[in-house]
């Protein structure tokens, strides 16, 4: 089906601009300002403010639990909060075991109403260049290190895991463990400067949980331009807002904190998923995005 969406308010960090999408086959084929000369169905989105779906961090997602709990855990964390995807991780304890515990992690996902992408979580030690090297081969956008104490990291051979990260270069992300919010502090700077000096793709700091990943560590990860950003030939997936009849000045990052009563339609590739309070949960209907290049598209920190 084509149809065209005019009059889109697009909201792009704390910018709005108003255009028409040209939708062909769930892909956005064209925008631009106008499209008078054409003849397909309209859509006016005068009245809202468009926004991309968010992707969101989580990696304690009750796959244990019976579904229909499951189920009301998607809806509430993800549906209802306007993400069409979220980044989730494996806890790998053995080098030898990964490419299983990828494969069994990304089956339990199976039942997902939205994308999902998949790093891996592992202790320090299993930082080896024979580590790394797998998760290239496996297509691992994140890897996030457990960090227990700052020492750890001394015995780490930088120089030849930075050589096993090319070309892929997945990131690396600190997760501070046991720690108090000094102590955490104090790490993060020795890690911030650790990664500079050794020249080490990664994330500057912990990366939070039930958040929406912002388009720097998005961009870093391979996730954006994929997801996370309505362009021209990408995927139609978004959401929509109320927007007051005296206008609505806010910035992108806002969103998802202070004006989520305003969120009325959420879209994942062409299909609504959320229409007001009614939730169109499809079981199965999310995808694995596959990364195959992260940093591919880069944005300053």
């Amino acid at each position: 089906m084509t149809y065209i969406i005019e009059n889109a308010n697009i909201l792009k960090e704390d910018k709005l601009r108003k255009t028409s999408l040209l939708i062909k086959n769930d892909e956005i084929s064209l925008m631009q300002d106008e499209m008078k000369r054409f003849q397909f169905t309209r859509m006016d989105a005068e009245p809202f403010i468009m926004a991309p779906g968010f992707v969101v961090l989580d990696t304690a997602i009750p796959l244990g639990k019976p579904f229909p709990e499951l189920k009301a855990y998607y809806i509430r964390e993800f549906i209802l909060k306007g993400c069409t995807a979220f980044l989730s991780a494996v806890s790998v304890k053995h080098e030898y075991s990964m490419k299983s515990d990828l494969k069994c992690f990304k089956a339990s996902l199976l039942s997902s109403p939205i994308d999902y992408i998949i790093g891996v979580k592992i202790p320090v030690r299993l930082l080896t260049p024979s580590f790394i090297r797998k998760c290239k081969k496996e297509r691992v956008p994140v890897v996030f290190v457990e960090i227990g104490d700052i020492q750890e990291l001394e015995s780490v051979p930088w120089g030849w895991l930075r050589e096993s990260m090319f070309p892929y270069n997945c990131p690396l992300a600190p997760i501070i463990s046991g720690r108090n919010e000094k102590e955490k502090s104090r790490m993060i700077t020795v890690w911030k400067k650790l990664m500079q000096e050794q020249k080490i793709p990664s994330m500057p700091n912990e990366l939070k949980e039930h958040e929406p990943l912002p388009r720097t560590i998005l961009s870093k990860a391979g996730i954006y331009p994929i997801k996370g950003n309505i362009q021209q030939g990408g995927e139609v997936s978004y959401n929509l807002y109320e927007k007051p009849a005296g206008g609505l000045t806010v910035e992108e990052s806002q969103l998802f904190h202070y004006h989520r009563d305003k969120l009325a339609v959420t879209v994942l590739r062409g299909k609504v998923i959320r229409a007001g309070q009614e939730v169109s949960f499809r079981s199965g209907s999310g995808e694995y995005v596959k990364i195959n290049t992260p940093a591919y598209f880069k944005i300053a920190d």
